[in-house]
């Protein structure tokens, strides 16, 4: 049984490749033999193994002989395109059947966690020619529109794996464990009550913990520069003995429009991402990591952090909504306990824009607004005003933006006043019949896939260039 719809290539299929590969330029026996070599799949893995590598290698060999993908004619594209189709089905198929040893083997059956970042090379080693090697990865750089896109292979495997009800959820406990940075440096906060990274900065205020997020020359907009250091600040903030509860705000701004102001957050830099600076893996690094770290709390080793076993360590979440929540802002505020917003704010999921898709808000957002609202904002671009009946749906209070201080200070004493004793425990209660792990799961496993391909879609470029006019943005 294929997976996913992913059906074996007929005669007539590799017919029509081994002829789109010959107009391309690859040598008819060559092109003849690569189509009538796609290796079926055993069950065996040693056997498996050692025919998809053969089998991936010969078709990565061709994909190497073609020219660059920015210098192919039209004909070379379309060549192009059909061995990393195959290419991918082929893995797909193997996958189906080999994901769950290969995942063991890279854990040590389930013994060690490794995030992603790790998990993916790790696999390139234990089986050549199923993820891109990170010399791969390095060498499709460039532009976004110059890449072939060998790190959707990462998003294949990742999503196999996700798949799979025992190895998904240990995966997604990997990716809810402190950064090694954060169990290090917490005592440092513990002492002076803050650390600055730079992009981001954690400060404790009476009882509650401030992460602050900080790209002022892009409006506080979130890429691969300030992701690794929010999540590190978001980690200490949840591992601090002395506060109860934490805070996400986003720093002052440079732009003249808003000088002096604090802005949540811009989303995603899209300047960054037309010109090819944001890999593929930071969609899954956040939203597996920062985000839903901030939904369920950090992970133990020793203790499954599925809400049934209450095996994390979490505190309330409170968001600060200045000026606007952009994409990925808006992301944030549907994993917070509270939001706090200025009458004059605005939130938007501009996914349809973009190309991409929205974190985990399309999950999310329906629990807040309905189907309908969702869709609309997702698909269609709708704007919610904060100081509207639709975005109260989301933000819990809303206050003239001169009292944001003051507010977020009350209702931070009105959390704590009388102890969060309950508050963990509630919100598991509350994700259990919401969100328990497992769906989250579920939804990663098709995220995981879909948005490896949207990151490298032709559409992705043209809407940037359409609603971005990102060809005339600087760095």
């Amino acid at each position: 049984m294929e997976a996913f719809g992913i059906a074996p290539a007929g005669e007539s299929v590799q017919q029509n490749g081994a002829e789109t590969l010959r107009r391309g330029g690859v040598p008819d026996k060559a092109a003849a033999a690569w189509s009538k070599a796609q290796p079926p799949v055993s069950g065996n893995l040693k056997r498996d193994v050692a025919a998809a590598t053969k089998f991936w290698r010969a078709g990565n060999d061709l994909l190497a002989k073609l020219p660059k993908k920015p210098e192919r004619t039209a004909e070379q594209q379309m060549a192009a395109a059909v061995l990393l189709q195959e290419l991918r089905r082929s893995r797909e198929r193997f996958l189906t059947r080999h994901a769950d040893a290969i995942y063991r083997k890279l854990t040590k059956n389930l013994t060690r966690f490794v995030r992603v970042d790790d998990l993916v090379f790790d696999a390139a080693k234990l089986v050549p020619g199923l993820t891109p090697t990170r010399m791969q990865v390095g060498a499709d750089s460039g532009m976004q529109s110059e890449k072939d896109g060998v790190e959707v292979d990462q998003g294949i495997f990742l999503a196999q794996v996700l798949a799979l009800p025992e190895a998904g959820t240990h995966l997604c406990h990997a990716m809810l464990m402190p950064r090694p940075e954060a169990v290090e440096r917490a005592g440092e906060f513990v002492k002076n009550g803050v650390i600055d990274f730079g992009p981001a900065r954690v400060e404790r205020r009476g009882k509650s913990a401030v992460v602050s997020v900080i790209n002022p020359r892009f409006l506080n907009a979130e890429d691969d520069d300030t992701l690794d250091d929010t999540e590190t600040a978001a980690d200490i903030a949840l591992l601090d003995p002395t506060s109860e509860i934490c805070v996400l705000r986003g720093g002052v701004v440079e732009h003249p429009k808003y000088k002096g102001r604090k802005i949540f957050s811009a989303g995603i830099n899209l300047t960054h991402l037309y010109m090819g600076k944001i890999p593929y893996l930071w969609y899954i690094r956040r939203d597996m990591g920062i985000v839903n770290k901030m939904m369920r709390g950090l992970a133990r080793a020793d203790v499954s952090p599925d809400e049934v076993y209450g095996g994390t360590r979490e505190k309330p979440w409170v968001a600060g909504l200045d000026v606007f929540a952009i994409g990925g802002g808006c992301q944030y505020l549907l994993a917070m306990d509270y939001v706090v917003a200025g009458s004059d704010a605005y939130m938007t999921l501009p996914a349809r824009k973009e190309g991409i898709i929205p974190g985990a808000a399309n999950l999310r957002m329906p629990r807040f607004v309905g189907d309908r609202i969702t869709r609309q904002a997702i698909l269609m671009g709708r704007r919610l005003d904060c100081d509207t009946p639709e975005g109260r749906l989301i933000c819990d209070l809303v206050v003239p933006p001169g009292e944001m201080e003051q507010a977020i200070d009350r209702v931070v004493d009105d959390f704590t006043g009388s102890g969060v004793v309950s508050a963990a425990g509630n919100r598991r209660a509350i994700r259990v019949g919401e969100e328990p792990l497992d769906l989250f799961r579920r939804y990663m496993a098709v995220y995981c896939r879909e948005q490896a391909y949207c990151h490298f879609s032709p559409a992705l470029i043209a809407n940037l260039e359409k609603h971005w006019n990102a060809a005339q943005r600087k760095i």
